[in-house]
């Protein structure tokens, strides 16, 4: 495909998921750019689409060897394309290496954002990286929740900013194709190739199966999404409706779907506790409670009542006298 017609293409994309920067065209468009191939294809077209109203951020996360010199590659390209570029440096804290480092990285890219007057972010997800998290999800049996796909809108995490995902529709192929034709070469993380992660392994499985239409599944990820927001919608209804504090506890009085009642009382644990609970846990105390038996979720203890559920701290453990 032609240069100008990628370009066309990226533009309309970007206008549909960011109306309000296609309505103002000096609307600062941040982008998070890694080195690799995707974002750098996201790099290069969000400059041609947007001349003088894009801003790049690479976030180094220092877990890496390369991860400097691969941040200082970005810089260098963000010069010679006339985009202004910032490294952002962080450390992750102990604990789910990748939960951490995702909360870290979104965080530094707010702060970011906010300092420069970005009006929104965008990142390089396409539909390959869609299905792929759906074939994981489904290997580990999870729920509507686990299978909703990212959407091509949504907020920055922990953050109020709008974080746009441009390319979500895009195979990654089409991706290496724009970076290839610019004549950039893309960073190269020996952990894409890894056997040991399973996302590897799954995207090896795809490329194998000619059979699977990958951007269908990614539709279908996308489907889940909307259903997943539906199921909040009827949850938060549920919750104004069925829920109350007494005493020193809260009591929740169920009507609805097992599905809807788990979430709410995911939102009942979080209120207590404030902590979110584990859908594991959740199915688990929702079966017991509905065989009439009390269930514990951390250190709350839920008891069935007649149509309800009582939710109350369980009494701390006296430490017996030396």
């Amino acid at each position: 495909m032609q240069l100008s017609h990628v370009i066309e293409r990226f533009a309309q994309d970007l206008a549909r998921v960011w109306p309000e920067g296609d309505a103002d065209a000096q609307a600062i468009l941040g982008v998070a750019v890694s080195g690799g191939p995707d974002s750098l294809a996201l790099l290069l077209m969000a400059a041609q689409a947007r001349p003088g109203a894009v801003r790049a951020a690479t976030v180094d996360h220092g877990l890496r060897a390369d991860s400097a010199a691969e941040a200082a590659m970005v810089a260098d390209l963000c010069a010679r394309i006339g985009v202004p570029h910032a490294t952002l440096t962080i450390t992750v804290a102990d604990g789910n290496m990748q939960a951490e480092a995702r909360a870290a990285r979104y965080a530094a890219l707010a702060q970011w954002m906010e300092a420069q007057g970005i009006a929104a972010l965008a990142t390089a997800h396409h539909s390959d990286d869609q299905a792929e998290t759906l074939v994981m999800r489904l290997n580990r049996a999870s729920g509507v929740a686990g299978l909703a796909g990212v959407r091509d809108r949504a907020p920055v995490p922990g953050a109020d900013l709008l974080l746009v995902r441009p390319v979500l529709h895009w195979r990654r192929a089409e991706l290496a194709a724009v970076v290839a034709q610019a004549g950039v070469a893309a960073v190269d993380d020996p952990s894409n190739r890894n056997p040991a992660f399973d996302r590897v392994r799954v995207r090896g499985a795809l490329a194998d199966a000619d059979w699977i239409d990958v951007p269908a599944w990614s539709r279908a990820a996308g489907h889940l999404a909307d259903a997943d927001a539906a199921l909040d919608w009827a949850a938060d209804m549920e919750y104004r409706a069925r829920v109350q504090r007494e005493g020193l506890g809260v009591i929740y009085r169920p009507v609805a779907p097992r599905a809807i009642a788990l979430r709410v009382m995911a939102r009942v644990v979080c209120d207590i506790t404030g902590e979110a609970p584990r859908g594991s846990v959740l199915a688990r105390a929702f079966d017991l409670l509905m065989a009439r038996q009390p269930a514990p979720i951390g250190d709350l203890i839920v008891r069935p009542m007649p149509g309800a559920f009582s939710f109350v701290r369980a009494p701390k453990r006296r430490t017996p006298p030396a």
